[in-house]
C-alpha cells in the first residue's frame, strides 16, 4: 500500500447526488452536524439545483458546488481529484456507479457509498481493488442501513467474547420504516439480475485469495421459531451477511472459526408467512419487464417517506454471540433506518475516514475493517445505540 498524498484537495469530502431523496438528507445532517474546519462541497449534474440546496443550508455560502455526470467519466474523474473522500448516493450503482469507483481507485481519493447490491460490490472488487491498493484509496461500500449495524453489530458483539476460540453470532433485524423511488428502484434491478449477480460473485471467488489457517462463513439460515429472541426467524437474502463475513476474513479478532447468520424477526406466524408470499411475487415480477416497470412507477426517483413518517420509523437489530463458554445478548438501534439513520451512518462514516486516526487499510474494505471503533463511537454519539443486554 502506498497512500498517495491528498492533503492539498480542496475539499476534504464531497458528497455526489446531493440533490437526490438521501443526498439531501445527508448534506442536512453534515451542515448541522460537521465540525467547522470540515471543506466539503455538494456535487452532481443539475448545478441550479444544488445551488439551491447550499442556498437552504447553514453556512451553505461556504459550501463547494461541483458539476459531474455519471455519463461523462472526465466530470467524475475531476469530482474524484477535488477529495480526500468521496461520498456517494447515486444509484442503482450497478448502472451508474463504476466509472466514479474507477476515478477514486486510480487517484488514491477514498470512495464510499450506499449500495446494498452484492453484484456491484463483487464487480468493483475484481475490476478496481487492486488500483486501489496501490494508490492506498479505501474502497467502502454499503454505508448505510445496508450495512453498517449488522457489520458493526457483529464486531460489537465478537469483542464481548473470548479471543482465540470459534465464535458463532447470529442477527435479527425488525424495523418499522417506509422506502424511496430509489430504493425500490435498486432492490426490483437487483432481483431481475440474478443470473448476473451469481456470476460476479463466482468471478470474485476466482480472484479472492484464499483465508489461511482460519474460517469465516455467512450460511443461510432455516426459518425457525427462535427462542432466544422469541420471534419466527427468516433468512434475509440482504448484502449484510455478506459484509460481515469479509470483515471476518480481514481482521483476527473475529477468531480461527467465525459463522454469522442474518435474519428476519417476526413476531406472529401468520405475518412471517405473508412476508414470504410478498417478496417472491414481487422477485417473481421483477423478472418480466412490464412487471418490473410498473412496480418502479410506484415511486419515482426522488421520492420517499414524509418527514412524519420517517419520525415515527425505527429499527432494532438483536445479536446472539457465543464462544469460548460465554454467550452474550447485544443490541444496535436507532430510529428510521432507511433514510434518516442510513443518512447520519453515511455522514459520519464519511467523516471518520476523513479525520479519524484508522488502521492502515486500502483497497475494497468494510466499515467495520476500515473505521471499526472509531465509527461505532461516533454513531453511539450521534445517538445509534450500541450495548450489551445480557452476558452469560
Amino acid at each position: 500500500m502506498s497512500r498517495l498524498n491528498t492533503t492539498d484537495r480542496p475539499y476534504d469530502i464531497v458528497l455526489f447526488g446531493a440533490t437526490g431523496f438521501v443526498g439531501t438528507l445527508t448534506a442536512e445532517y453534515l451542515a448541522a452536524h460537521a465540525p467547522g474546519e470540515l471543506r466539503w462541497a455538494v456535487a452532481g449534474r443539475d448545478e441550479a439545483k444544488l445551488r439551491a440546496l447550499t442556498g437552504r443550508l447553514p453556512r451553505g455560502a461556504e459550501i463547494g458546488v461541483l458539476t459531474a455526470d455519471v455519463s461523462d467519466p472526465a466530470s467524475l474523474r475531476r469530482l474524484a481529484g477535488h477529495a480526500r473522500v468521496v461520498a456517494s448516493t447515486v444509484g442503482p450503482y450497478v448502472r451508474y456507479g463504476e466509472e466514479l469507483v474507477a476515478a477514486c481507485a486510480d487517484l488514491g481519493t477514498d470512495y464510499l457509498d450506499l449500495t446494498g447490491e452484492p453484484e456491484f460490490v463483487d464487480l468493483m472488487y475484481v475490476r478496481h481493488d487492486a488500483r486501489a491498493r496501490e494508490t492506498g484509496a479505501r474502497l467502502v461500500h454499503a454505508c448505510g442501513f445496508d450495512s453498517v449495524p449488522h457489520d458493526l453489530g457483529a464486531y460489537f458483539t465478537v469483542q464481548q467474547l473470548p479471543e482465540g476460540v470459534p465464535l458463532t453470532v447470529d442477527g435479527y433485524v425488525t424495523a418499522d420504516a417506509a422506502f424511496s423511488g430509489g430504493t425500490l428502484s435498486s432492490a426490483l434491478n437487483q432481483l431481475a439480475r440474478g443470473r448476473q449477480m451469481l456470476a460476479a460473485a463466482r468471478d470474485r471467488g476466482r480472484h479472492e485469495p484464499r483465508l489461511m489457517g482460519r474460517r469465516a462463513s455467512a450460511p443461510t439460515g432455516a426459518p425457525r421459531f427462535a427462542k432466544e429472541v422469541g420471534a419466527w426467524a427468516l433468512p434475509l437474502p440482504t448484502i449484510d451477511a455478506q459484509i460481515v463475513r469479509r470483515s471476518a476474513k480481514a481482521l483476527d479478532r473475529y477468531g480461527p472459526d467465525f459463522r454469522y447468520r442474518h435474519y428476519a424477526a417476526v413476531r406472529r406466524l401468520p405475518v412471517a408467512l405473508g412476508g414470504v408470499a410478498a417478496v417472491g411475487a414481487v422477485a417473481a415480477a421483477a423478472q418480466i419487464p412490464p412487471a418490473r416497470r410498473w412496480l418502479s412507477g410506484r415511486l419515482q426517483p426522488g421520492e420517499g417517506p414524509s418527514a412524519e413518517k420517517r419520525a415515527k420509523s425505527w429499527f432494532k437489530v438483536r445479536f446472539v454471540g457465543e464462544g469460548g463458554g460465554r454467550r452474550v445478548f447485544t443490541e444496535v438501534a436507532g430510529g428510521d433506518p432507511g433514510y434518516g439513520e442510513t443518512a447520519k451512518m453515511f455522514a459520519e462514516a464519511a467523516l471518520s475516514l476523513a479525520f479519524d486516526d484508522l488502521p492502515p487499510t486500502a483497497g475494497q474494505v468494510t466499515t467495520a475493517a476500515a473505521m471499526g471503533n472509531a465509527l461505532t463511537e461516533r454513531l453511539r454519539e450521534a445517538g445509534i445505540t450500541f450495548r450489551v443486554a445480557a452476558a452469560f
